[in-house]
């Protein structure tokens, strides 16, 4: 798995998201996922929003995904 085709997974699971995904290793990930979509959405809820996306590669060709979510305004108020 590479991190190229993450990022394309979830962007077409959440349109409008703004994402980046890092890792070297191929089974080892971290993303920053911005999306309105998480307005409203407590973080547990906003991550399986972001699963939901990968399917089964999770937990398969994706040992582990660390994640950032937030929306637009969060990152505006930093």
């Amino acid at each position: 798995m590479d991190t190229e085709t993450i990022r394309k997974l979830i962007e077409i699971g959440l349109p409008g998201a703004e994402v980046r995904v890092f890792g070297d290793d191929g089974v080892h990930f971290e993303a920053t996922v911005v999306s309105p979509a998480f307005q409203g959405k407590l973080p547990l809820a906003r991550h399986r929003m972001v699963y939901a996306t990968l399917g089964d590669l999770m937990g398969g060709a994706i040992h582990a995904l660390a994640l950032k979510t937030v929306t637009p305004d969060e990152v505006a108020s930093r």
